[in-house]
């Protein structure tokens, strides 16, 4: 789905919704063509595996902090869903809002289920204290993690991606590259700046803290971190945006300036979200690849992870790089 998504110029979710003829999709005729086109090319398999099921007596538990506020839980639990079914098997699904109470009158009424297995999911990536319903099924965590690797876990290769990112900028020719980046606090920031500064490393760039800005992950932090980076004395030529959101806004802020993108200024985001595709030009992003995760997560029940001594090895699924047409040599 990743390589259909990458020869369309659109993004995976678009790619999933039109292939599994989503209804409501607002999503043009041409567009749709040219997926199941490029589908047809690829040998896409669209036939479904059908099995013998003359009784399904279990599920898979799905319970995640959030699902309404970003897009990204409710791929997962699609890919969780369609992975299950393949399988046999349904999915018992429970949202709790971070609300202990919730949490715990989720866990004893999943208690009566009989379950193959429970995942339990974060919205963003993060550190988490051992869920007390581990000892009663096969417990996997997706997007989050427990100290020590006590626990087996699904996240996404994010010091990888940055590099990803950043090194894409670097083969172009770019070596003023500047960063937008996220809360500090949070494990996807700290990770994709790592990602950054090691391709600069290995690179021989030498990293200069004024062309790190801090942004929240929205347009206007984009936009305004954007305005800071072109009043240095010496402005860069390359900006990686953490997310597709601030690259939105970085955009903006270009375009204000009478700067092109990617003649005057090259732009890579981050998620691949549906307005990396929809952007002028189109924006080269690196694809946070939750639907694969979840996938890895659901397998975690028919292939289950070695144990040893007591940890598992933490899965880290790669943030592979989306090109588009915003990255260009520097002027």
């Amino acid at each position: 789905m990743t390589d259909v998504a990458t020869a369309a110029g659109v993004s995976q979710t678009t790619v999933s919704l039109i292939l599994n003829n989503v209804a409501g999709a607002r999503l043009s005729a041409a567009t749709r063509e040219r997926v199941r086109q490029v589908a047809d090319e690829l040998g896409y398999d669209l036939v479904r595996r059908r099995v013998a099921r003359p009784k399904i007596d279990m599920a898979v538990g799905f319970i995640a902090d959030e699902i309404a506020t970003d897009p990204w839980c409710a791929m997962a639990l699609e890919a969780v869903r369609e992975r299950a079914w393949e399988n046999g098997l349904l999915v018992n699904a429970c949202f709790t809002k971070g609300d202990n109470d919730l949490e715990s009158a989720v866990r004893e009424q999943m208690a009566a289920l009989p379950l193959r297995g429970l995942i339990f999911a974060t919205i963003q990536t993060r550190r988490v204290s051992q869920p007390e319903f581990a000892s009663r099924w096969p417990v996997i965590l997706l997007n989050c993690y427990v100290a020590d690797n006590m626990m087996p876990a699904v996240v996404p290769g994010e010091v990888l991606g940055g590099h990803t990112a950043t090194r894409h900028l670097i083969r172009a020719g770019h070596r003023r590259i500047a960063h937008i980046h996220g809360q500090s606090w949070m494990d996807a920031t700290r990770d994709r700046l790592d990602g950054y500064r090691r391709a600069l490393s290995e690179a021989d760039i030498p990293f200069e803290p004024e062309l790190v800005r801090p942004g929240n992950w929205q347009a206007l932090a984009g936009y305004e971190q954007t305005q800071a980076l072109l009043e240095l004395a010496e402005r860069p030529t390359a900006i990686f945006c953490a997310n597709d959101l601030m690259a939105f806004g970085c955009y903006q802020a270009l375009a204000e300036k009478g700067l092109r993108v990617p003649e005057d200024m090259s732009v890579v985001g981050y998620d691949d979200r549906e307005i990396a595709q929809d952007l002028r030009p189109a924006l080269t992003t690196v694809l946070l690849p939750h639907a694969e995760m979840a996938v890895r997560a659901t397998e975690f029940f028919f292939e289950e992870a070695e144990n040893q001594n007591g940890r598992y090895p933490r899965i880290k699924v790669e943030c592979p790089l989306i090109e588009r047409d915003s990255v260009a040599p520097p002027a």
